[in-house]
């Protein structure tokens, strides 16, 4: 998807001999920087433990953790925050990024243990639409399994936003437009000027007209935060999307609350050698410094 940039871990290089300084995740606003394991609330800018973070969002009825699809890290850190979540609350749910609306009757089948692995990557058509290894996912969706956790589609076909950024939304058939979210909010000043950022790196992709460009985000955005504020169940709800769809609240978190005002909190994963503004999530959680990998690269080509 547009927003996505991929990476994988390595780990630190020897330099003539000697092991290079390991590079800290800067926090630009605040001239502070951290090193990988840091977790860093917002609030006070200072360094919390892990067992602290949970504490903190006893009350948060959503919890969205971001991630760089391709970093094994991010996922090995969102089940270690979705497992103690389930600690606390056994009505928990998981939503992910990573499937449409339409799968859900497949996601559902998978969390009562009807399905096996090679089953299920088959039914939800995984290498047709998210396209990233399974192996990343694995042990989160694993884990629902095991406890029973519902899984929740959070998005729309893949293919929609691809088809609205080249024509906009008026270019759907019909049965495209019925996975559009009832409202779609173009007027977020701060996502406009994050997504325009975006546009332009894009540019060399042959896209050449910003509005349905931003269009196409903005129904994303929007469809996502649907499926959140919409959710089975009264429990809270453990969110897994790319970093840029929470990042200053104002993708999908900003517009879940305008649907359903409940308490949330964004934890955003970032790694080492990066720099980050303090007002991109509530909390800042550094990790191992990553770095392009071109056999990660996603099929699909963006």
């Amino acid at each position: 998807m547009l927003f996505r940039t991929i990476f994988a871990v390595f780990s630190a290089t020897a330099i003539f001999g000697c092991a290079a300084a390991p590079k800290t995740l800067s926090v630009a606003d605040m001239n502070a920087s951290f090193p990988p394991g840091a977790i860093v609330s917002m609030d006070t800018g200072a360094v919390i433990s892990f067992e602290e973070l949970i504490e903190s969002l006893e009350d948060a009825r959503v919890v969205y953790i971001g991630e760089r699809h391709t970093d094994p890290v991010h996922h090995s850190i969102q089940l270690q925050i979705v497992s103690a979540l389930w600690g606390k609350h056994s009505d928990l749910s998981i939503g992910m990024e990573m499937f449409d609306r339409t799968y859900q009757p497949v996601l559902d089948m998978w969390s009562a243990g009807k399905l096996d692995e090679k089953q299920f990557v088959k039914k939800s058509h995984w290498y047709a639409n998210w396209r990233y290894d399974f192996d990343l996912y694995r042990d989160i969706l694993v884990f629902a399994k095991e406890k029973r956790v519902p899984v929740v589609a959070l998005n729309i076909p893949f293919h929609i936003p691809r088809k609205i950024a080249a024509g906009g939304v008026d270019s759907l058939m019909e049965d495209d437009r019925k996975h559009l979210p009832e409202t779609i909010d173009t007027g977020i000043r701060a996502h406009r000027d994050y997504v325009e950022k975006v546009f332009q790196e894009h540019l060399q992709s042959g896209l050449e007209d910003f509005e349905p460009f931003y269009e196409a985000q903005c129904v994303w955005e929007d469809a996502m935060a649907e499926s959140v504020a919409n959710r089975p169940g009264n429990g809270p709800m453990a969110v897994l999307v790319g970093n840029g769809h929470i990042g200053g609240k104002f993708g999908i978190p900003d517009r879940a609350y305008a649907r359903k005002p409940e308490p949330f909190k964004t934890i955003y994963l970032a790694p080492a050698g990066e720099s980050v503004e303090s007002d991109c999530a509530d909390y800042i959680w550094a990790t191992p410094e990553t770095a392009v990998h071109p056999m990660m690269k996603k099929m699909r080509g963006k």
